[in-house]
């Protein structure tokens, strides 16, 4: 007689496995001085927290077998890196459309005080995560368009591996909105230094974990009712 145990999930041959990381904590956002902008976008530095955070995640990942390091063009995710990266002596490979959503007018930190001071946009923001209701801002389809075409151009090249992805938080919410078929807002408040795994095939991608947060023991990022980008 036939027996069909339950079995686990298993990546099929030529996926590619993906780890994404959101970044550490970054500075805190002042209107008397605002972020530096790299190609328009805020780029804040890491504060001592989230440095703390990234060698955290580092530790976390260093004994996992790892092909290759991403980070986008912000230098939060280069400096998030650099501890699994010194580590692993790998050097990471820069992909400008993993970069954070573009936050139109509201950019060099001016979006958290939007939000703090509930200006209507804000507001709306809050109430549907559409970013593309702040001016200038990108859209949620937009976004999710760039980083999946990104993630899509990754999985060409390294099918087969095991590729961590250093990236930001509405990015990560895009990313598992697109595999999923889900709207983003089920994905809203990635931990900072959080983990979310996915697997790639050219057919579908399969989401496998989100937010796992368990390595960050005592240096998680104050945690406020939605989370801000940057």
């Amino acid at each position: 007689m036939a027996l069909y145990p339950q079995t686990s999930f298993s990546a099929p041959p030529g996926a590619t496995r993906i780890t994404l990381v959101r970044h550490g904590q970054t500075e805190p956002a002042d209107l008397a001085n605002p972020f530096p902008l790299k190609h328009g976008h805020g780029d804040p530095n890491l504060t001592e927290l989230g440095e703390q955070q990234a060698v955290k995640v580092a530790d976390r990942l260093v004994n996992e077998a790892i092909d290759g390091l991403y980070v986008s063009s912000l230098i939060r995710t280069h400096q998030t890196a650099e501890p699994l990266a010194d580590r692993l002596g790998h050097e990471p490979t820069e992909e400008h459309d993993l970069r954070e959503v573009f936050l139109g007018d509201w950019e060099g930190g001016l979006f958290r005080h939007m939000l703090a001071d509930e200006h209507p946009a804000a507001l709306e923001f809050h109430r549907t995560y559409e970013w593309g209701v702040v001016p200038g801002a990108e859209t949620n389809a937009q976004l999710i368009g760039r980083t999946s075409g990104a993630l899509t151009g990754i999985h060409e090249r390294h099918g087969g591996e095991h590729i961590v992805c250093f990236v930001h938080g509405g990015v990560i919410a895009a990313l598992c909105a697109h595999t999923t078929g889900a709207p983003m807002t089920g994905f809203v408040g990635a931990d900072n230094c959080s983990i979310h795994r996915l697997v790639l095939t050219p057919e579908r991608w399969f989401l496998r974990s989100f937010n796992d947060s368990t390595h960050l023991g005592g240096v998680m990022t104050p945690q406020a009712v939605i989370d801000t980008p940057a």
